[in-house]
């Protein structure tokens, strides 16, 4: 889907690329931030006290890092539903664009490829209130978002054909990057509950 919405794809349909792109980060964001802060309120129901909260995002991160590092990553929950294609032909690039963006920024409304989107929704959980739920959820939405950024290359043949090989060729760094993001952040964590 993200390898649709290209400068040669916009403009085949008529569309402008940036405004597609910027429709897609704003629902990205947007979506990610109203997620995080549903699930910041809802944590309002767990029990007061922030210590328990902290040893729980721990252990949420080290079973992201098992789960993403391992072969258990096969046996992840995930849905099979992906964002409708035939929105491309159907609505106008911002249309579509926004609501691309706003199923990935959820997270778990397509397919999820890594337990860190899980252990995303939990921190906005576990972070006692719906304005610490909604920075999380946002800042997840603006990293989804990004993911849009590399097809701006693609503006002729060529272009996304190249798009098409840098993608495949950045699956195991992307890989090893999540892997690294979720180790830092469990060091980060060790230090505050130590």
């Amino acid at each position: 889907m993200l390898a649709s919405i290209t400068p040669l794809g916009e403009r085949s349909r008529g569309f402008s690329w940036r405004l597609t792109a910027s429709s897609f980060a704003i629902g990205s964001i947007s979506a990610g931030a109203l997620a995080g802060a549903g699930a910041g309120a809802l944590g309002l129901l767990l029990p007061a006290g922030s210590g328990w909260r902290w040893i729980a995002l721990l252990a949420v991160l080290a079973l992201s890092l098992l789960f993403d590092a391992s072969p258990l990553r096969r046996w992840l929950p995930s849905s099979r539903r992906q964002v409708n294609e035939n929105w491309l032909g159907r609505y106008r690039g911002w249309v579509y664009g926004f609501g691309f963006g706003a199923q990935l920024g959820v997270g778990v409304a397509t397919i999820v490829t890594s337990s860190a989107i899980y252990a995303a929704a939990i921190a906005a959980l576990l972070s006692g209130g719906p304005a610490a739920g909604a920075a999380i959820g946002a800042t997840f939405g603006a990293v989804r978002a990004l993911a849009l950024l590399p097809a701006r290359s693609a503006i002729d043949r060529d272009g996304l054909i190249s798009l098409h090989r840098r993608l495949g060729s950045w699956e195991a760094p992307s890989r090893q990057a999540t892997y690294a993001v979720e180790l830092i952040m469990l060091a980060a964590l060790i230090g505050r509950v130590a």
